[in-house]
């Protein structure tokens, strides 16, 4: 640990695109990031895609133990790949997650992880929040206010993040603290790409739309989005989390149309339940900046610019890796779970009250024994504090 008591973090995201994983080193001491460090990916082969698919929306059994395998493969291969890690924070992949029946599961066990890179693993952070009445998603908001701050910006900004699931966090950067009222305000807006991605898998045999040429190709079936922003999770307010296979409709009315038309009308309902989630922020924000895979999508882009009150750009406008943050972001909160220190509060997550969650694994004989950390927080529990 140096002076300043920062370490250097490893932080690993495998999101609900299940494209592959993201791996990231930073250096923090939990409040502030000081540095970043070496970034690699990892992408996941078409049978491990598979293995992933046939194991979504189950809670056990042969699939999920399947899964869990590939992950922890995927994962040790490239978090190995590091050196100077001090901690590594591990999210696994989620296959199910359903907040209001009390249940999210993400496969990987940290242990495994502890013992194959012989370095401390936090892991397993959803749990705890929803345990505590929380929605357990998104979790790298704590990570958006620490990037905020460094911009120094007078007004309230968005990270939206579009992975397969699109969700966006508001940050007052006048607030001291992300867990303080009203310094932060997160939550799933609508399907990011993954019902773009179902589609082009079923139909083409493609994980994707790359570079967005489908989107961009196709025409919009305006008749279609009433019935796409209708559905009743856009009514409820925030905070608020979606599994990527909710919205099951979309895919639905988007059945007969041409492969190019489909793609375009998915992108457009992303972009209006985006444009809609932006009406429920406080205040309307100086700029939304862009992250995950869907700012690589010219076409969505641009359907999103139109829609919001504030200018729109990918996240590196404002010097960041997008397509790094999320795994950055699990590299920050393994290091304020093993300081102690809260990962979500009832703005990010809507629990009760600030909490911190996860487990610690270590290697060697006493590492099987990981530690669970279950605490709620005062106010005042932040490490810069």
């Amino acid at each position: 640990m140096s002076d300043d008591g920062a370490i250097w973090a490893l932080g690993a995201m495998s999101g609900t695109s299940l494209d592959g994983v993201d791996a990231a080193m930073i250096r923090t001491d939990g409040a502030t990031v000081f540095e970043f460090g070496k970034t690699a990916y990892r992408p996941y082969s078409k049978s491990e895609r598979a293995v992933l698919r046939k194991a979504l929306e189950q809670i056990s059994g042969p699939d999920v133990e399947a899964a869990a395998e590939v992950v922890e493969v995927a994962h040790a291969e490239l978090l190995g790949e590091f050196d100077g890690a001090e901690i590594v924070g591990f999210h696994g992949q989620t296959l199910f997650h359903r907040p209001d029946q009390r249940e999210t599961v993400q496969v990987g066990d940290g242990q495994v992880l502890a013992e194959a890179l012989d370095v401390p693993v936090v892991w397993d952070f959803r749990t705890a929040d929803v345990t505590l009445g929380g929605e357990g998603a998104p979790l790298a908001p704590f990570y958006h206010f620490a990037l905020a701050k460094t911009l120094k910006s007078k007004e309230p900004l968005v990270f939206l993040n579009i992975g397969g699931v699109a969700n966006l966090t508001w940050i007052d950067p006048a607030a001291e603290a992300p867990e303080q009222r009203g310094a932060c305000l997160a939550f799933d807006t609508g399907p990011g790409n993954a019902k773009i991605d179902d589609l082009m898998q079923a139909r083409r045999g493609e994980p994707m739309d790359e570079d967005g040429v489908l989107t961009e190709a196709g025409a919009v079936h305006e008749d279609l989005l009433d019935a796409m922003t209708n559905e009743r999770y856009l009514q409820r307010m925030p905070p608020k989390s979606l599994d990527r296979n909710d919205f099951t409709s979309w895919s639905e009315l988007v059945a007969p149309l041409s492969d190019e038309d489909a793609v375009a009308t998915l992108a457009a309902g992303t972009a209006a339940t985006i444009a809609q989630g932006l009406e429920l922020c406080p205040r309307p924000p100086a700029h939304v900046f862009v992250t995950g895979g869907g700012r690589r999508n010219p076409g969505l882009m641009q359907m999103i610019a139109a829609l919001a009150p504030c200018p729109v750009s990918p996240v590196e406008a404002a010097g960041f890796d997008g397509d790094m943050i999320e795994a950055q972001a699990f590299a920050y909160l393994a290091v304020r779970v093993f300081g102690g220190f809260p990962t979500s509060a009832p703005g990010t997550t809507g629990v009760a009250a600030p909490v911190g969650g996860g487990k610690i694994s270590t290697p060697g004989a006493l590492g099987a024994m990981a530690q669970t950390i279950s605490k709620p927080f005062g106010a005042s529990s932040n490490p810069s504090n």
